[in-house]
C-alpha cells in the first residue's frame, strides 16, 4: 500500500512539474490552445467543397419570353451569379480573363427548336479545376431541368422524360459539406496536441539536459510516462470538446451518436498521437528534426490521406494501401459516422480495434525507448 502510495506521488509531482512549466511557456500554451482554436476558425469557416455563387455568362442570341423563363433558371438558383449577354465574343472575353467560369448558350432559333422537341442548350466551363467543373455542369443542368419541371406543370409542351426523379441526401440533408469536414477537423486538433505538442516539449527537454537530472531519480519508467503524458492528455480533451463545441453551435453539424462512444474513440486516437510523440522525441532528440518528422508522419497524412478532405476510393491503389497504417484513417470514418449516421458498430467495432492494437504496440515502443533511456 505504501509503495502504491509513493507511485502516485511520485506521478503527481512529475504532473504538478509538467503543469507549471506549460504554465510557464508562451509555445505550449499557443499550440495547446490558440492553434486548436485557430484551425477550428480557419478550417471551419474558410474551407468548404460547396460550390455556390458561380460567376457564369449566360448568351441569349435571340431574346425571347421562353428564352427570359430559361435564363430566370440562372438567375433564381443559388448556386449561380448569372450575367445576361448577347455577344458571344464577349462572354469568351470574361471566360480568358476567369471573370466567370461558364457559358450557356442559347442559340438563335431556341425557341422554335423547342417547340419542335429538339431543342439543346450549350454549356462551356472552365476546366482548369476539373472536379469544379463537373459540379458546374452538372448544376447547370439540374437548372435546365428544373426550368422543364416548371413548364410541364404549367400544361406548356416541354421535351422531357417519362420518368420523374426525387432525390434524397441521407444523413446529411442540407447539403453543406462543413457536415464532413468539421469531423474531420477534430483528427487535425488531436494529432497537433498529441503528437506535435508531446514531441516538442519532449525534446526540448532533451536539448536542455532537464532529462538527464530526472532519470538519476527514483521515478520509473510508466511513472515518467504517465507524469509527462497526463497533462497533455488533458489538454487534448480540452481540444476536443472544443472542437465539439464549435461543430454544434458555430456549424451546426448534427450529432447523431453516444457521446461516450465519441469520448471512447477520441480517447485511443489521443492515446496513439501521444505515443508517436514519445517516441519520435525519445529517437531524435531534436526539436527541429522532431518537429519535421512529427509533421510528416503525423500532421500532413492526417490532413491528406484520411478521408478527411479526399475521397480515399478515388485515390490510387497503392496509396490507398498506405492509408490503412494510418490511424488517422479509422478515426476520421468513426467521426463521421458517430456525428452523421449514429453508433453504427459494424464501422466503428473494426475501426476501434485496428486503433487499439496501434495504441498498445505505440504505448510498448515508447515505454521501452525510454527504458533504454533510463536504464
Amino acid at each position: 500500500m505504501s509503495a502504491l502510495i509513493a507511485k502516485l506521488r511520485r506521478i503527481l509531482a512529475l504532473m504538478r512539474k509538467e503543469g507549471y512549466q506549460i504554465l510557464r511557456d508562451p509555445s505550449s500554451i499557443a499550440l495547446g490552445i490558440v492553434m486548436p482554436v485557430m484551425l477550428i476558425l480557419l478550417f471551419g469557416y474558410g474551407l468548404s467543397l460547396d460550390v455556390k455563387n458561380v460567376p457564369i455568362a449566360v448568351v441569349a442570341e435571340e431574346p425571347s419570353p421562353l428564352v427570359t423563363q430559361a435564363i430566370s433558371g440562372f438567375r433564381l438558383s443559388p448556386y449561380f451569379d448569372a450575367h445576361v449577354m448577347t455577344s458571344m465574343a464577349e462572354a469568351q472575353q470574361l471566360m480568358l480573363a476567369r471573370k466567370v467560369d461558364g457559358i450557356v448558350v442559347l442559340q438563335s432559333d431556341f425557341a422554335r427548336h423547342l417547340s419542335m422537341g429538339d431543342a439543346e442548350v450549350e454549356v462551356l466551363v472552365h476546366g482548369a479545376d476539373a472536379n469544379r467543373a463537373r459540379i458546374i455542369e452538372a448544376y447547370a443542368q439540374g437548372a435546365l431541368a428544373q426550368w422543364a419541371v416548371i413548364r410541364d406543370d404549367e400544361g406548356q409542351d416541354v421535351a422531357n422524360g417519362p420518368v420523374g426523379i426525387e432525390a434524397r441526401l441521407w444523413f446529411n440533408s442540407a447539403d453543406d459539406s462543413h457536415y464532413f469536414l468539421v469531423p474531420g477537423l477534430i483528427v487535425l486538433v488531436m494529432t497537433l496536441i498529441g503528437a506535435f505538442l508531446t514531441t516538442m516539449v519532449v525534446a526540448r527537454e532533451w536539448e536542455r539536459g532537464t532529462l538527464e537530472a530526472l532519470f538519476v531519480t527514483p521515478v520509473r519508467t510508466d511513472e515518467f510516462l504517465l507524469g509527462k503524458t497526463l497533462p497533455y492528455f488533458l489538454m487534448g480533451m480540452i481540444g476536443l470538446m472544443l472542437c465539439f463545441l464549435a461543430s454544434r453551435f458555430l456549424f451546426h453539424v448534427p450529432f447523431r451518436g453516444s457521446m461516450l462512444l465519441f469520448v471512447g474513440i477520441s480517447t485511443l486516437y489521443l492515446l496513439i498521437a501521444l505515443g508517436i510523440g514519445l517516441s519520435i522525441s525519445s529517437a531524435v532528440k531534436s526539436q527541429f528534426v522532431a518537429s519535421q518528422l512529427t509533421m510528416v508522419v503525423t500532421f500532413l497524412p492526417a490532413m491528406m490521406l484520411s478521408g478527411f478532405i479526399f475521397d480515399l476510393r478515388s485515390m490510387p491503389v497503392v496509396v490507398r494501401a498506405i492509408t490503412y497504417i494510418l490511424p488517422a484513417r479509422y478515426f476520421v470514418a468513426m467521426l463521421q459516422t458517430v456525428f452523421l449516421a449514429g453508433d453504427i458498430w459494424s464501422i466503428i467495432l473494426p475501426d476501434a480495434a485496428v486503433l487499439t492494437v496501434m495504441m498498445i504496440a505505440l504505448l510498448l515502443l515508447s515505454r521501452r525507448a525510454t527504458r533504454k533511456k533510463l536504464a
